[in-house]
């Protein structure tokens, strides 16, 4: 045990590479850490009590059906936020607004408290996914819309939490990406994947196929593209779809692969939150060699227009995106 790092070490150790932030940033992580830890609990005995499990009876503000335990997690990570009094506000895909906090704090968060929260009922794994920001306002009003609609390469923090066969904690700070599980005997979360970098080729790819009709004729290509044999390329490539965004991504950073929800007939504008789920796995995905896109251009370089606002998304290795963009841009 003696030769284990722990998070709040790892926090307390890089809190360097934030020198003007007296220990502020560090506490906010502290706060993410800790209503992790909350959140993974219950989603531990979501078959065990029937207050954790299925519908809430509402819908949050893109009309999806929210889990019972979509409201325990929003709840748990704004008061676990809040409490640290560095946070001047809060932006999650739970809620129809931002939330307004401290108005002396320094940094705002957007979060997706539970994604994939479709698969609770079914034990996959899901996940929390969180983006850290520097106020644009001064300190000391109160926060406003323009604090969160800042494109992604404004982002000083990122970061998913997955809960499946074990916890782990994945951020980058812009310094690359570290990876830390969770440890229930000892309560800590320790150093179990430093470094995290895509491998140098990707042989997964994932999408809902049940979409490939009502998707451009570009994405139609590439997906033919991935099922074709050809040796050379090591195709066809595997197929692997979740339906967690979180679990999607994790698998496909440590095998390597292409994560892919396209703009669809149905769907123009795409599914996926820029703000919540796009821009902060865009960062970890950068950190760690990777890329991701709107098919296009460059996620993180996507001015945002409003809280909630959906973009077409492909993420993972760099040449499988941008292989993706080139039958895209030739369609």
């Amino acid at each position: 045990m003696n030769n284990l790092t722990t998070l709040g070490e790892f926090i307390v150790d890089k809190q360097k590479d934030f020198p003007g932030s007296s220990g502020e940033f560090s506490s906010l992580l502290s706060g993410i850490r800790l209503a992790s830890k909350i959140v993974s609990q219950q989603v531990n005995k979501a078959g065990l009590l029937s207050h954790i499990v299925g519908g809430a009876g509402s819908e949050n503000i893109q009309g999806e059906q929210q889990q019972k335990l979509d409201v325990i997690a929003n709840d748990q990570f704004i008061k676990a936020l809040t409490a640290r009094n560095v946070v001047c506000g809060i932006a999650s895909e739970e809620n129809d607004d931002f939330i307004k906090i401290n108005e002396t704090g320094r940094y705002i968060v957007a979060m997706d408290p539970l994604d994939g929260s479709s698969n609770i009922d079914v034990n996959v794994s899901i996940g929390t996914i969180f983006s850290i920001y520097k106020r644009k306002t001064p300190v000391g009003t109160p926060v406003e819309n323009e604090d969160f609609l800042q494109p992604g390469t404004e982002q000083l923090a990122a970061g998913y939490i997955i809960y499946g066969s074990s916890t782990m904690l994945v951020y980058t700070t812009g310094f690359g990406v570290n990876g830390f599980t969770f440890d229930p005997g000892i309560g800590v979360f320790v150093l179990s994947h430093p470094n995290m970098k895509f491998p140098d080729s990707g042989k997964i790819y994932s999408m809902n196929e049940g979409n490939f009709l009502r998707s451009s004729k570009g994405v139609q290509d590439y997906i033919n593209y991935a099922k074709t044999i050809d040796e050379e390329t090591n195709r066809p490539y595997t197929a692997r779809y979740i339906g967690s965004l979180v679990a999607d991504f994790h698998r496909n950073l440590i095998k390597g692969g292409i994560y892919i929800y396209p703009s669809t007939t149905n769907a123009p504008l795409g599914k996926l939150r820029l703000l919540y789920e796009c821009n902060p796995l865009a960062f970890i995905a950068e950190q760690a060699g990777g890329a991701a896109s709107d098919g296009k251009k460059r996620i993180m370089e996507v001015t945002p227009t409003g809280l909630h606002q959906r973009v077409p998304y492909f993420t993972g290795n760099s040449a499988m995106v941008e292989k993706a963009e080139a039958f895209i841009a030739a369609e």
